[in-house]
């Protein structure tokens, strides 16, 4: 018969056991909040949020492949989603994700009720990996949270799959150069041409942050990028960023062999 202090520690050993397991197969996906975005100086307001299939086809790829995902914001407030990224020309073949992705933002409650960035830093052992989606919205809430920089840095600390989709890349701007973790890595974001494009024929305004790739590589950063439209993503060590709403098939690739190598050392 198994002692009281024998069954004691193997149940300790069982929880430590579980909670290892769940760390090794579960990722946060950082989410904007922000449903206004000042265009012109702030002579011009336009409903904003995240990118719905940068969003969905990386949520639906990690899904796929067997992993758990928790959802965060700024503040723990729901989601905000860009009407523009409704229109079927940014789900090209995958209408039928269009549907699910439409159903799931108005049902989910994981989605409908995320944690906090103060959360996920108290809690970021619990996850091997960060996908943070595009959308002009994380360029007004996120890029100034004081959260948001501590939360690269220790995800890149620990050598964790950090994904950065479109827009989102903007948000190593926030990073101290001096304790910077990326400066020499490759990075991709939304290109100079599409940038163009998007203020002048979608938005008719100029937003406050602009000029992205430009920004990275002042910074120190190797940016790259496609031809518009492409699917076009980079992987550099932990760092997995991409252009465009076009580019999620190059994107959960690259993010899905990066967890499976992080999966493997650790």
């Amino acid at each position: 018969m198994i002692n009281l202090k024998t069954f004691i520690i193997m149940i300790i050993i069982t929880g430590c056991t579980a909670n290892y397991l769940t760390a090794q197969n579960k990722i946060v996906m950082v989410l904007s909040a922000a449903d206004t975005l000042s265009l012109n100086q702030g002579k011009k307001l336009r409903q904003t949020g995240v990118f719905l299939n940068e969003f969905y086809l990386a949520y639906h790829a990690l899904k796929q492949a067997g992993y758990q995902v928790d959802f965060a914001t700024a503040e723990a407030k729901a989601p905000s989603i860009d009407q523009e990224s409704l229109h079927d020309k940014y789900w090209k073949e995958q209408l039928e994700l269009k549907i699910k992705a439409m159903d799931f933002i108005r049902k989910d409650s994981s989605f409908l009720h995320p944690k906090s960035l103060k959360y996920i830093l108290e809690h970021q052992s619990e996850y091997m990996g960060l996908i943070i989606p595009g959308g002009q919205g994380l360029m007004v809430d996120l890029a100034h949270s004081k959260h948001i920089p501590l939360l690269l840095q220790q995800f890149a600390a620990n050598q964790k799959p950090t994904g950065l989709i479109c827009h989102a890349p903007s948000l190593l701007l926030t990073i101290d150069k001096d304790k910077h973790p990326y400066i020499g890595y490759k990075v991709s974001a939304v290109s100079p041409i599409e940038e163009f494009v998007i203020e002048r024929f979608i938005m008719k305004g100029k937003p406050v942050s602009r000029k992205i790739g430009k920004r990275l590589r002042r910074l120190g950063l190797k940016y790259r990028s496609g031809f518009p439209k492409a699917n076009f993503a980079i992987k550099d060590r932990n760092l997995v960023s991409s252009q465009n709403p076009f580019s999620s098939a190059a994107f959960s690739e690259l993010y899905l062999k990066a967890l499976v190598e992080y999966g493997n050392n650790n």
